[in-house]
């Protein structure tokens, strides 16, 4: 599956794509509304549910996720699963929406011009994983760095061709459902922000705060 396929396949569910995953929020009037709604989910998901879900219960609402651990992407089971955890909450009384900004995945950019030099620093510093290579059993010093956890946000590496001293080195990727990020960039726009680039949104946009430091909001649009 491509990532079209994939986002519309579940965005009439109330879930998005999102970095590689598959979000929903659940609005709860209580934590312990929400916790119920999580329980419902993890039932609905059964015994693949640490292979598949993750969520995140706040005072008023739970988020989940979806995402199969080994294939570390999106497989049709996810699909079949958001579509059984959107039914069985529905059936409960509860709505899967991705109306609030809960559902985002924040990534940390490093620019480097020796990246085999700088990696195993960050790797060691947060005690972070390597990311599972684009090809199994071949080793890649350009892969990102994983929260083993998925509680941080992941690390990447951005290769420079010549020194930057007058540039900050780190930028903040913003990754947000693909219906949410224009409304993203504008709140962003309309808070002093500057458009460096939109060259190729909607995969991302790359913005600055008046004194240059930069982020990108970014969507999985463009990527297939």
């Amino acid at each position: 599956m491509n990532r079209r396929e994939i986002s519309e396949a579940v965005g009439p569910l109330g879930w998005r794509l999102v970095l590689g995953a598959v979000y929903t929020e659940v609005l709860a009037p209580s934590m312990a509304d929400a916790a119920s709604a999580a329980g419902h989910a993890v039932h609905a998901v059964g015994a693949d549910a640490s292979q598949h879900l993750s969520v995140d219960i706040r005072g008023d609402r739970a988020v989940l996720r979806l995402r199969t651990r080994d294939a570390h992407a999106v497989t049709e089971r996810d699909l079949e699963l958001a579509r059984e955890v959107s039914q069985a909450l529905a059936g409960h009384g509860f709505e899967t929406t991705t109306g609030r900004v809960a559902v985002q995945a924040i990534e940390i950019a490093i620019d480097a011009l020796d990246i085999g030099a700088v990696r195993p620093f960050w790797k060691a510093v947060t005690g972070y994983i390597d990311e599972t290579p684009a090809e199994p059993g071949v080793a890649d010093l350009n892969a990102g760095l994983v929260d083993p956890f998925d509680r941080g946000p992941a690390i990447w590496f951005q290769q420079m061709d010549a020194p930057r001293p007058q540039r900050n080195r780190i930028h903040l990727d913003i990754d947000v459902p693909h219906d949410a990020a224009q409304a993203r960039v504008d709140a962003a726009l309309a808070a002093g922000g500057i458009l460096l680039s939109d060259r190729v949104a909607p995969r991302f946009w790359v913005l600055a705060d008046t004194e240059g430091n930069e982020a990108c909001i970014c969507t999985w649009q463009g990527r297939d």
